[in-house]
């Protein structure tokens, strides 16, 4: 995880300096609430271009299938023939995670010991496991719809990451008193979101990696500083009706990791990050994947 945390950091410095290109995710919706997104990227100072294939069905879970499957291809950037296709499962999640812990560099507190994780899935996992990679996380509060997801979670997470995880039974338990908060459900068009305004502590920073589903409006609108990963995406997905009671972000994640632009300001500030999944994280992780894999010998090589 700290060397993909890395690899991200490394990508919204060169996407703060305008050294990378990525076009706005084109998207396909056979079903409410789901998608099928083509997601391309190309970061010159990595020599890495590809795209990624992935759809997000939440009522997989019911059918005992994953919510996020799909396929990454990555490319030469020389001749611009494939180089490796491989399963975007794990690396979107880790990413994802990845991004939060950049993030949670330039926006929340460094001394930030206690979390809230709400929604105990596989983005719960990952985003608090990179948590803990760049904040001394020692407490951990965690709430899931499904309390045996949370249970599970908890024993887990605990072990892997040595810190105290309790299991709470209402979103606020999780949320009110937490340095940090993440709320990992499912992305929803129309959700019914039940953090209210004041429950996010004076000082305390939240990772929004379900849009707003978890967040009511005025509880946004009280947010000192609203960062996103990219602004023309939050302004896409605006106008496609999400994001309907979310106040305007100030410049990008990447402006802020460039210098360009300031993070956190002051100990009293509550601040957010609402990272909507870039292709570039994807792009930025999948070369290390793939040099893990030809160091081990895994994977089959594919005649063009």
């Amino acid at each position: 995880m700290s060397e993909i945390i890395d690899a991200v950091e490394r990508m919204f410095r060169e996407k703060g300096e305008g050294r990378v290109e990525m076009p706005p995710k084109p998207g396909i919706h056979p079903r409410p609430d789901a998608f099928i997104h083509a997601m391309p990227a190309y970061i010159p100072s990595l020599r890495s271009a590809g795209m990624k294939w992935v759809s997000g069905y939440p009522q997989n879970q019911a059918r005992g299938l994953p919510y996020i499957s799909g396929l990454i291809i990555l490319n030469d950037p020389e001749t611009g023939l494939p180089t490796c296709v491989m399963d975007c499962t794990w690396i979107t999640a880790m990413r994802t995670g990845a991004a939060t812990a950049v993030a949670a560099k330039y926006l929340a507190s460094k001394d930030s010991t206690t979390a809230g994780i709400l929604a105990c899935g596989v983005q719960g996992r990952a985003n608090l496991e990179a948590l803990a990679c760049v904040l001394p996380l020692r407490e951990v509060k965690a709430f899931d719809i499904v309390p045996k997801a949370a249970e599970a979670f908890a024993r887990e997470m605990g072990q892997k990451l040595g810190v105290e995880i309790a299991v709470v039974c209402e979103p606020s338990e999780a949320v009110r008193g937490s340095d940090v908060v993440v709320t990992s459900g499912p992305i929803l068009k129309h959700p019914r979101p039940v953090i209210e305004a004041g429950w996010l502590k004076e000082g305390g920073f939240a990772s929004l990696v379900d849009f707003d589903s978890y967040w009511q409006g005025p509880a946004l609108a009280a947010t000192d500083r609203l960062a996103t990963d990219d602004r023309q995406q939050m302004a896409y997905y605006r106008s496609a009706g999400y994001f309907q009671s979310t106040p305007e972000p100030y410049p990008d994640l990447g402006k802020i990791v460039a210098g360009k632009q300031p993070g956190r300001q002051s100990d009293r500030e509550r601040t957010m990050a609402i990272n909507l999944g870039l292709a570039l994280d994807d792009v930025a992780t999948a070369p290390l994947v793939v040099s893990a894999a030809r160091e081990k010998g895994l994977g089959m090589e594919l005649p063009l």
